[in-house]
């Protein structure tokens, strides 16, 4: 299990923790508390390669990935220091911290193995969410997998160049050929996949670029989660204004289900797109120590 080298606390209830790992890396994961169910968000990887342009984590680079048990140890460290239990069925698992899940691809499956064994920590698939940049060759190995999470893809543009521009790794990988390999994806009976979009102001947040997201999508039996920019140093991109959220939500829920995910944690700098180390950890203290750094 991994050492709690540092924990901060949200004001709306989001617990951030940075956790160290055998090597004396560290890896960031948080717990979101809300009414009727608790989610964790857990890495895949130390730091990041994809180089999304409105993300902290990418400011990092590619430290390495993590193991199988890593990435469960994430998991058992927080369910441990919440006394959670999977009976109650109000635990979800995103992978969306830190790394591009798919490019660890075989310890993410190994993970979800052991997080949904009857043996183990015991989870449905459907409580299991891995977010992709859109890796193609991956996502078609992973519909192969018979125990496996629910898929869900950042977009979070409505044409290729602006995609290219946002996040370069998609060069390598067509919006045609990601929306090709999205159509071919082996949903099960219970199952939409997701489609996250980061608002960005003026760049991807217009009327116009709803429209298109609407015709990009419209054969995909999908949902679409809307996430306003979250800020941070060195991020050059502004967060839209609440009406212009709403504006776009309007336009995309006429055709498929649309949701405005609320930022958590964002006076921590624990919301989605903003797990970057804040300290530089030259050792791991020892358990007295980190509580002495609990804020």
């Amino acid at each position: 299990m991994p050492e709690l080298v540092t924990e901060f606390h949200s004001s709306d209830g989001t617990r951030r923790y940075l956790l160290g790992l055998d090597d004396r890396r560290t890896v960031e994961t948080v717990l979101m508390p809300e009414e009727g169910r608790d989610t964790i968000c857990i890495s895949s990887q130390v730091g990041c390669p994809v180089n999304c342009q409105f993300c902290l984590t990418a400011q990092m680079g590619l430290e390495r990935n993590l193991t199988a048990g890593e990435i469960l140890g994430q998991v058992l460290f927080v369910m441990q220091a919440h006394k959670f239990s999977t009976d109650t069925g109000r635990l979800n698992i995103v992978m969306m911290g830190m790394g591009e899940p798919l490019l660890n691809l075989p310890n993410v499956i190994k993970a979800t193995r052991l997080l949904t064994d009857p043996k183990g920590i015991g989870l449905s698939p459907r409580r299991i969410t891995v977010s992709t940049a859109g890796i193609i060759p991956k996502i078609v190995e992973l519909g192969r997998e018979r125990v496996r999470p629910k898929l869900a893809i950042s977009l979070n543009a409505s044409t290729e160049e602006q995609r290219r521009e946002l996040m370069p790794i998609t060069r390598k990988y067509s919006l045609k050929d990601l929306l090709a390999a999205c159509k071919a994806y082996p949903l099960r009976t219970w199952e939409k996949l997701t489609f996250e979009y980061v608002l960005l102001k003026g760049v991807n947040d217009t009327d116009a670029d709803a429209r298109r997201v609407v015709k990009l999508l419209a054969h995909l039996d999908a949902k679409m989660n809307l996430i306003a920019l979250n800020p941070g140093p060195g991020i050059q991109f502004e967060t839209p204004d609440a009406e212009r959220v709403l504006s776009f939500q309007a336009i995309v829920r006429r055709s498929m289900p649309c949701f405005v995910r609320k930022p958590r944690g964002r006076d921590i700098f624990a919301a989605c797109g903003q797990l970057k180390r804040t300290e530089t950890v030259s050792a791991l203290p020892s358990a007295s120590d980190a509580a002495s750094h609990r804020r």
